[in-house]
């Protein structure tokens, strides 16, 4: 157990070396080695999570299965999760068994998809794993490599021109955020982020260049984080990368992006911006309310406008990941604990959703609305799983993208009631292109000839997509999987943040007491 995050964070790493070292040749034998190696890898890894869980107290609020050891010029390794990490460690685990099985009709290059595979998951836990700041860094940085890779080697016709622009986009906005952490590092005398979230940083109001900076470097770093982490999300505007790297990318890919690295931002907001930035959160709060409502709409919006299946569930994740930020700066109960639930049901949903596009893509290699429609006739089964992620993105009660929303409206609606009530009609404009998709390419007669010798879903689709229907029904009618292990976690961030804004707007008062 000493040593229990270390295994699970590199077992799919040391599957990957194993692949790249002893597996040779690209005929079916060695094809097929390969996928079997992956599948048993990301299996034996989501087994070995399951201890995590299951020894996991949800009382503590601290960190548990805590490892640290020297590391190299003088950091340390240092590997711990708490109520708020470890469920998105369990996403990770969980995911990727799914996301092997669904690349098994790959042909091209498959011993290097499933070692990029392989590496990226190691590089995802331990980003939710990782308690030292620049171990986090490396691991946040690193993941974009694979993901590179695997959309510029195995994505579609316009893959090299989506691959530079994701790598653009995530590596520019995080050079900021490095040069945040060697101040952090500086002001604070370590790198360990348990120690740093008791560090009181600056939030004394001083002038640059005539501009008085309100917060003092508690916003710079803020800011530099808000960088990094908005584009991740990733936030409106700085969204316009996810659409072309979702369609370019293969199914498998997209499934990783959507489930998995989009929750980094939202988990970094967590970790480090409210608990180690409360006075600049809470001074920067309404800027982060109104990116985020203008985001579900606009890109609501934008979503019923494509053509392309992709695309437009693409948009959809930027729409929610705007209720995501709004709960997560809400910075109470309701609101934090709805944005973390509704990252995990996104990583369910739009996971799922992007296997759906996946299943007729496999068939008829086109991702065009238009090409479509009555799939129903010849596809039954299909359609009722491509129903129910529908309705649960969005946000059929009894479904966990209902549970997600409501709490994360509940938190924003106590802070600023304007923001709530425009958010409000996202619900709207989801149920909208949701659904005209859903008529479009599932419901009406089938009157295109090219569809009349369309196949149902085979066995292994099936399966696949039997732990998310599970996981997606299970969370919308018993949340308290999900709350009752954030729950001790969120509100001991809640309550720090509250007294260190507290403390800030008593200290301000003094002064200005004082002045006059």
């Amino acid at each position: 157990m000493d040593n229990l995050l270390s295994i699970i964070t590199f077992i799919p790493l040391l599957a990957a070396a194993i692949l790249m070292l002893f597996l040779r040749g690209e005929d079916e034998a060695a094809q097929r080695n390969a996928k079997w190696l992956a599948m048993i890898a990301t299996s034996a890894t989501f087994f070995v999570s399951l201890i995590l869980l299951f020894g996991f107290d949800p009382s503590d609020t601290g960190f548990q299965f805590v490892e640290e050891r020297e590391w190299i010029l003088g950091l340390t390794y240092k590997m711990g999760v708490d109520g708020i990490s470890v469920l998105f460690v369990m996403l990770t685990t969980f995911t990727m068994p799914l996301v092997i099985a669904a690349s098994w009709n790959v042909t091209h290059r498959v011993k290097d998809y499933m070692i990029a595979f392989l590496v990226l998951e190691t590089l995802m836990i331990g980003v939710f794993c990782a308690l030292d700041l620049f171990l986090f860094y490396v691991f946040f940085e690193a993941g974009l490599i694979p993901m590179f890779l695997i959309i510029g080697i195995w994505g579609g016709k316009e893959r090299i021109y989506a691959s530079f622009k994701f790598f653009l986009y995530t590596f520019l906005g995080s050079v900021l955020m490095l040069v945040a952490m060697v101040a952090m590092f500086v002001d604070a005398g370590t790198s360990d982020i348990a120690a740093l979230l008791n560090h009181n940083f600056g939030s004394e109001t001083f002038s640059i260049l005539g501009i008085q900076i309100i917060g003092g470097a508690q916003t710079l770093m803020w800011i530099a984080f808000f960088a990094s982490f908005a584009v991740k999300m990733p936030m409106w505007p700085v969204h316009t990368w996810l659409p072309d790297a979702h369609v370019q990318a293969p199914t498998a890919g997209s499934v990783v992006l959507a489930a998995i690295l989009l929750k980094m931002g939202g988990y970094g907001f967590l970790r480090f911006s409210l608990p180690m930035f409360p006075v600049a959160s809470d001074l920067l709060a309404p800027l982060v309310f109104w990116m985020s409502a203008i985001a579900i709409v606009y890109t609501s919006l934008v979503a019923l406008a494509q053509e392309d299946m992709k695309k437009l569930i693409a948009y959809s994740s930027v729409a929610h990941m705007g209720y995501v930020t709004m709960g997560i700066f809400a910075a109470n109960q309701q609101g934090i604990d709805g944005a973390i639930f509704q990252m995990l049901s996104h990583g369910f949903i739009s996971g799922a959703l992007f296997l759906c596009v996946g299943v007729i893509y496999d068939r008829m290699h086109t991702r065009e609305i238009d090409a479509y429609g009555g799939l129903v006739n010849k596809m039954p089964a299909y359609a009722l799983i491509f129903m129910l992620f529908t309705m649960a993105n969005v946000g059929l009660p009894g479904t966990s993208g209902f549970v997600g929303e409501f709490l994360t409206l509940m938190g924003i609606f106590q802070v600023n009631t304007w923001v709530a009530l425009f958010a409000c009609t996202g619900v709207i404009l989801s149920a909208a292109y949701a659904l005209w998709l859903y008529r479009r390419v599932v419901m009406g007669e089938l009157i295109k000839e090219s569809l009349k010798s369309i196949t149902d879903m085979t066995q292994r689709e099936k399966m696949i997509f039997a732990p998310l229907v599970v996981m997606t029904i299970l969370l919308g009618v018993y949340p308290a999987l999900i709350l009752d292990i954030i729950g001790p976690s969120v509100g001991a961030l809640v309550d720090q943040y509250n007294t260190s804004v507290a403390m800030f707007a008593a200290e301000a008062n003094t002064m200005t007491a004082s002045s006059n």
